[in-house]
């Protein structure tokens, strides 16, 4: 039975909020999300969950998700953009999402009747949601990662052994792609990143073409409904004069990490991707956040204290809203916060492609707490 879960703009505003925490510092900026989700409501469109288990085990969902680095473009980019006649763009974030469904769907001659979000993040996330209401499908309540993660095989699909490809793309200037088919995940990945960095832009993508019996063997459920719960709680708490750090720790079962100014911010563009490294500091203390869009390793004094799959979130001190790395600025107070990862990336499989090691530190994955949240 399909669930109205977003109703008004400060339900919006609370899933999105809540989406942008679990994003780790990647997972697209919360006000695209806001914005896609907004144009719905003006427009009196419905916004509907629906449980993994009212999609039949013959139906066809495909997974939607946004492809590229979130770094800020600069002069000279936007310069080198004319230079290609990128100039005006046709769609949306949410809108390329919802044109690669309907080129996947053409492509494969499969009628696609549910979406599943690839991850919990503040575009990705509700770029989904807005990709089913824009193709007049119901969005199923639950991701395949229960974070944001920056490359495509640390999903559960990977995990499980489900086939990606087909998967097609269409970017913000209506360049349309398909990739037919490729040798591993991480080409499909490379090759993806590829077509968004030519693109200077973010890319709507759609794959991992399923039936729903296979889409429940890697489903993370209930996700969406968690985010909005999570967003209103952060929300509630400071209307409620409560500090919103302690309440996020308690509500997540997660620990308070580190609290102080961003002295330092350095970072790159490459590849498809935003990497770097945010400097934070209090007293006498230091704390490292490496990212490569997400959030991944986190040092107290130089020894590691939490890294994926487990998540790191910064949030603003005072009010307890997640902040992006775009938005990361020197001179904020913020707030370094650790939540035990999902269950599904607590194996061997999961940490071979999420934990450290994978992305080229020497630490070796320790459990930031219990793993069930």
């Amino acid at each position: 039975m399909a669930i109205i879960e977003i109703k008004t703009k400060q339900d919006v505003k609370d899933f999105v909020r809540g989406c942008t925490f679990y994003g780790t510092g990647g997972g697209g900026l919360a006000e695209n999300g806001i914005k896609s989700l907004m144009s719905l409501l003006e427009k009196g469109k419905e916004i509907k969950f629906i449980d993994p288990t009212d999609v039949k085990d013959d139906e066809y969902i495909a997974c939607t998700f946004l492809m590229g680095s979130i770094a800020p473009r600069t002069e000279e980019t936007v310069k080198e953009m004319a230079s290609f006649g990128l100039v005006k763009e046709k769609y949306t974030d949410s809108e390329t999402l919802a044109e690669a469904v309907k080129e996947l769907e053409k492509y494969t001659e499969k009628k696609i009747s549910a979406i599943v979000p690839i991850e919990l993040g503040g575009a990705n996330t509700p770029g989904g949601v807005a990709a089913s209401v824009l193709n007049g499908v119901p969005v199923v309540d639950g991701d395949f990662t229960g974070r944001a993660i920056p490359e495509i095989q640390q999903t559960t699909p990977y995990l499980n052994d489900k086939t990606l490809w087909p998967i097609s793309s269409v970017d913000l200037w209506g360049n349309v792609c398909i990739i037919k088919e490729a040798i591993n995940y991480l080409m499909s990945e490379r090759i993806g990143k590829i077509l968004s960095v030519s693109a200077y832009s973010m890319t709507g993508d759609a794959g991992f073409l399923m039936t729903g019996k296979e889409m429940r063997e890697c489903i993370i459920p209930g996700t969406l409904t968690e985010c909005i719960k999570l967003g209103r709680m952060i929300r509630e708490s400071r209307e409620q004069n409560k500090n919103p750090i302690e309440e996020i720790v308690k509500y997540l079962d997660g620990e308070l990490l580190f609290e102080g100014k961003l002295t330092k911010k350095e970072t790159e563009d490459k590849t498809g991707y935003y990497w770097g490294t945010t400097t934070i500091e209090k007293e006498n203390s230091q704390c490292k956040v490496w990212f490569k869009n997400e959030n991944h390793m986190c040092w107290i004094d130089g020894k590691a204290v939490c890294t994926s799959p487990d998540m790191i979130c910064i949030v603003n001190t005072e009010t307890g809203e997640p902040i992006t790395n775009p938005k990361l600025e020197e001179g904020m107070n913020v707030t370094v916060i650790g939540v035990g990862a999902r269950k599904e990336f607590i194996s061997k499989k999961g940490i071979d492609i999420l934990g450290p090691k994978y992305f080229g530190f020497n630490e070796e994955y320790m459990p930031l707490k219990k793993v069930n949240y």
